[in-house]
Order: structure tokens, then C-alpha cells, then sequence
């Protein structure tokens, strides 16, 4: 019997693939970069047919370090960056145009404009989300209106949209399904949370055909086959990352909360079938569909954490190696008074500012490149506070812990950091690689691998653990600096005469 299970974690940067048995134990794995790019200030692009060579290779090469065979597996699960907007051709399979990072700030414009037109507070009421560039819908927008026969050949139904699950599935079935699921749709601004189906409201009012839109499935079942080496294997489970995540970390019952540290970060409290409504700058989304319903989470999306490290190392030269972050930043007790609030693309929750931008303050002749390292380890903790505060006014809920995983929770600098920052424990999984092992874990559960999200919530153990130790008054004057930093980063590259 198949006893194996393929994730597919199609990250901002990065493919990574796992192998995995059914005591969530990793078989084989497998990474590849692919390229970013940035072809004007505030534009992020993707090449959506690399991001598919890669997957496929990537995909190959974990089967060989599992030692394993397509027919070995009950399933493939696929998790991905979410928001990124791919549009292509139905009969050729060819993008129209490069993808649209969810980090591309182009559409701001179309945001303005869609505020001006009085829709901002229908569509959050609508969607749980804030009318920012982040989102799918304004990225779709931006593809009908500048690329040439793009909205006329939308509406006859000869272009398909999707976010990178879609794009995915679409290439590994070879064209025979265009489908998406809850978690993913609920990141376009054209899902309504409250009925879990695509809004026809908002397709109305943003102009968008439905006819481009993928089918809406359940997060763990059949979303179609796909044929690998001559075999046939079933597509068992999508979420988008975040949301893969959350399951990763067995984070079931509601108020458990968790923190991926990666490109960015996104801190996800499961708030069960309860749909949160924030007045705090927080998000509502879909979470999970098992085949019962929508689950549902409140979310804070920070937009640049570890992608403040890669600055460092690609962009300064201060270190060699991401890895070398942690180290040198732990030759010096605090970051000396500096700050940095890493708004490269502007802020996110619980802000949602597009026109901030990234700044270093607080910097003196003493500051060191130590300095300036731990003040980027520090932003992490500091935006995560930001978030989890903003989630404890929004439901009254304290949360007890705070499960981290992505590639910076490895440091243990920035796990004490953010245990004194929240006056939490903070603990650290074993397998840090939860997104892709949630993904697994929705299609092992379709496959039969797993018989209920109890069986896996037993297997799931903390590797590190790290309780508060700073005091309070330190902590709480590091964070007031933080506050200020802030206001002076806000509202940086905004036009003038706009309000």
C-alpha cells in the first residue's frame, strides 16, 4: 500500500518538496531557488512557467533522496505563497504576463481608487481583508487593464486566473483542472467569508469576469490527478502557507496561535467557526475546509522579517550567510539603541501602510554592523508583538503560547527575544518545516495516511521551549522605542496632496 505522502511548498523564494510517512517523519526532501523580480521600485514579478520547472524538478529529485517511487505515494498536498496572481492562457497554458508578487505594490493606485469610490468598508465587511495591494483582486485588475486584450479575452472566457495552488494543479494535470479551496480564495478579495463561495458583488463592482476564476473545493479531497513519471497520483490537499501552517503546528482548537517566520511574517489564531471581525487592522480568513465547513482564523500578515536578513546579506555585504545573523547579532547585548522597521514594501497589519518605507533609526558613530544585525532580529519580535496585541483587543484572548516555525525561529536569540516581548512561551517544533508538513497532512488525511486531525495533534512535539526572562520595564521601554521608530518610517513615500 501507498504509505508515503508528497508536499509541495511553493514559497515566495523557493520550491521545497518533502516526502513524508506516516509518522510525519521526513523521507526525502528537496529545494530549489527560483528568480526574483524587481522591475521597478515597488514591483515584485515571478515567472510562473520557472516557478513550474523548478516544482517539477525539485518534485523529482526528493522521490530520489526518499528512495521512492510515484506509485509509493497516497497523495500529493501543495501549500503556497498566497496573493501572487498568475493569469494564463486556457488552451495554450502560457501566461499573459510575468506573475504578481503578493509583495508588488503596483496596484496602489487601483486601491486608491476603489477607496474613492466608497467601496473599502463593504468589501472588508465582505471579505475580512483591507483594501491594500496585497490582495489578489487589484493584481487582476492591473493584468485586464495594461496588458493588451486581456479584459475582452477574460470576459469570453479564454484566460484563467489563479494563485499558485491553481497554477500548480493546472500543470500537473496537464490542464484537466482549475481549482483552488478556501484558504487561498479567501486571499483574492473576491471570496465572501460569510457564505464560502466567490462574491458575485464584487466581481460587479471590481469588474472582474467569474469566468477566470478556478473551482472552489474543500481543503483536503480529490482536486484532480496528476501524472507523474507515467503515474497516476491524486492532488489530496491545498492550503495556502500560512494556513498549512496553523495545521502544521496542530493548532486545532480555537485560540491556539502560531508564528511562520520567513520571507515575512504571518501570525494565525485559529478562531474555529467563529468569523473574527477586527477593529484592529487584523485580518479574517478562511483557515481550512476538512469537508465540514470553513474553519476560520484571524491573522496578522507582516510583509518583511527574514527577507530583512537576505537585505543584509545580498543588499549590505554585513554578512555572508543568512545563518550568520544569529551569531553576530548575540555579540552584543541589545542593538544599542537602533532600530530597524524594514517597510521595504511598505507595512502590513496591524499598519497597512503601502506608502511607509524601510528606515534605520537611532543609529551613532558606536553603532556596529553587530548592532545593526540584532536591531533586523529585533523588528522580527517587535511586529509580532504589534500583531498579537492587536489580536488580544480584538477577542479578549490571551494567547498562552506562541508556536514559531520557518526558517529565523532556528534562532534562539530571536525565540528569547520574542518570548520576553510577549510574556509567552514560546516553543519551537522539531520539524520546522510546518507549512509543508500541514499541506502533507491535508492530503495524507484524504489518502487515509491519518484518520483524524487528533491522531496527528499526538505526534506533534516542541523541540525548544523558551520562557520570558527579561523584565517587564526592559521590555516595555525597548518596545516603546520600537513605536517610534515607526511613526518616523510611516507614510514616507506618500504623493503629495494625498490624504
Amino acid at each position: 500500500m501507498a504509505d508515503l505522502v508528497m508536499a509541495i511548498d511553493a514559497g515566495t523564494t523557493g520550491i521545497t518538496v518533502l516526502v513524508v510517512d506516516g509518522d510525519s517523519e521526513v523521507r526525502g526532501r528537496a529545494y530549489s531557488e527560483f528568480t526574483q523580480h524587481f522591475p521597478q521600485p515597488g514591483w515584485v514579478e515571478h515567472d510562473a512557467e520557472e516557478i513550474w520547472q523548478v516544482t517539477s524538478d525539485v518534485m523529482a529529485k526528493a522521490l530520489g533522496d526518499a528512495g521512492a517511487s510515484p506509485a509509493d505515494l497516497s497523495g500529493i498536498g501543495i501549500t503556497n505563497q498566497r496573493e501572487t496572481t498568475v493569469m494564463w492562457d486556457r488552451v495554450t497554458g502560457t501566461p499573459i504576463a510575468p506573475a504578481i508578487v503578493w509583495q508588488c505594490r503596483r496596484s496602489t493606485a487601483i486601491c486608491e481608487r476603489l477607496r474613492s469610490e466608497g467601496l473599502e468598508e463593504e468589501l472588508r465587511a465582505r471579505t475580512g481583508l483591507v483594501l491594500d495591494p496585497y490582495f489578489s483582486s487589484t493584481k487582476i485588475i492591473w493584468y485586464l487593464e495594461n496588458v493588451g486584450g486581456a479584459r475582452s479575452r477574460a470576459e469570453a472566457g479564454e484566460l484563467a486566473f489563479g494563485t499558485i495552488d491553481s497554477w500548480l494543479v493546472w500543470k500537473l494535470t496537464e490542464g484537466g483542472a482549475h481549482v483552488t479551496e478556501p484558504s487561498n480564495a479567501s486571499r483574492t478579495m473576491l471570496y465572501s467569508l460569510a457564505d464560502a463561495s466567490w462574491d458575485p458583488w464584487i466581481l460587479e463592482q471590481l469588474a472582474i469576469p467569474a469566468a477566470i476564476l478556478p473551482e472552489l473545493r474543500p481543503s483536503s479531497g480529490v482536486f484532480g490527478r496528476a501524472l507523474i513519471q507515467n503515474t497516476e497520483v491524486t492532488i489530496g490537499g491545498i492550503a495556502g502557507d500560512q494556513q498549512a501552517a496553523l495545521f502544521g503546528q496542530a493548532c486545532f482548537e480555537p485560540g491556539m496561535a502560531k508564528n511562520t517566520y520567513g520571507t515575512g511574517s504571518f501570525v494565525l489564531m485559529n478562531t474555529g467557526e467563529r468569523l473574527p471581525v477586527s477593529t484592529h487592522g487584523l485580518l479574517a480568513t478562511a483557515a481550512w475546509d476538512l469537508g465540514s465547513g470553513v474553519r476560520y482564523a484571524a491573522e496578522g500578515a507582516i510583509f518583511v522579517t527574514g527577507a530583512a536578513i537576505q537585505w543584509l546579506r545580498d543588499g549590505l555585504g554585513i554578512i555572508q550567510a543568512s545563518a550568520d545573523a544569529g551569531p553576530l547579532a548575540a555579540t552584543v547585548p541589545d542593538a544599542g539603541g537602533t532600530y530597524l522597521v524594514p517597510a521595504f514594501v511598505g507595512l502590513g497589519a496591524p499598519h497597512w501602510d503601502p506608502y511607509a518605507r524601510g528606515a534605520y533609526v537611532g543609529i551613532t558613530r558606536g553603532t556596529t554592523k553587530a548592532h545593526l544585525t540584532r536591531a533586523a532580529i529585533e523588528a522580527m519580535a517587535y511586529q509580532t508583538r504589534d500583531v498579537v496585541e492587536a489580536m488580544t483587543a480584538d477577542s479578549g484572548i490571551t494567547i498562552a503560547e506562541l508556536r514559531v516555525d520557518g526558517g529565523a525561529s532556528a534562532m534562539d536569540l530571536l525565540c528569547q527575544i520574542q518570548a520576553d516581548q510577549l510574556g509567552v512561551v514560546v516553543r519551537r517544533p522539531a520539524n520546522l518545516e510546518t507549512t509543508a508538513l500541514g499541506s502533507a497532512y491535508l492530503a495524507g488525511l484524504a489518502g487515509g495516511l491519518w484518520s483524524s486531525t487528533e491522531e496527528i495533534a499526538t505526534g506533534w512535539k516542541a523541540a525548544a521551549e523558551f520562557e520570558p526572562l527579561a523584565s517587564s520595564d526592559e521590555v516595555d521601554s525597548a518596545y516603546a522605542g520600537w513605536r517610534g521608530a515607526l511613526d518616523r518610517a510611516k507614510h514616507w513615500a506618500k504623493p503629495t496632496g494625498t490624504t
